[in-house]
């Protein structure tokens, strides 16, 4: 891909992507704020691609808009005003959250402009899922099925609160 290309696919990646986040918020449903949340999750994964990670853009695909989506939808179905338009109320503490908002902005940018950044010559390009593939399964064995077993654990917990009457 050419360097104008990967630049408008940023641009639209992000517009889309700052778009559907805002959508999340201000959506009075919770269906469509729950939509415009795996669109999000979407958009990133298409940064991801762009940036040649495609093994955490394949896992952000998987667990993020595969598993984490339909977890958020099965809650929201379970709402009881899901069919409500004002199921999704603004909250009381607008203000507060805009100024939260406009201080971490403001954090963010001084961080950015302050901090040198250091580009590295010499840049891997190459599929990385073989690589961490290897990695997960040798060197990073234990926390890996450690980290299944948490999952697993999670798992079984959330049935059972689900099937409590």
């Amino acid at each position: 891909m050419t360097d104008s290309v990967m630049t408008v696919s940023f641009y639209i990646l992000s517009a889309i992507l700052l778009g559907s986040a805002l959508a999340v918020v201000f959506f009075r449903s919770l269906i469509y704020s729950a939509f415009s949340l795996a669109l999000s999750f979407l958009s990133v994964a298409g940064l991801y691609i762009l940036l040649r990670a495609d093994f955490i853009a394949a896992v952000q695909i998987v667990i993020y808009v595969g598993a984490v989506m339909v977890l958020v939808l099965f809650a929201v179905m379970l709402t009881e005003q899901v069919h409500s338009p004002r199921s999704n109320p603004f909250s009381s503490q607008s203000i507060a959250a805009a100024l939260m908002i406009l201080i971490l902005l403001g954090i963010m940018v001084v961080a950015i402009a302050r901090t040198p950044w250091v580009v590295s010559p010499e840049v891997t390009v190459g599929p990385t899922a073989a690589l961490l593939g290897r990695l997960l399964f040798t060197d990073f064995a234990l926390p890996f099925e450690i980290a299944s077993i948490v999952l697993l654990v999670a798992m079984i917990g959330a049935i059972i609160i689900a099937r409590e009457d």
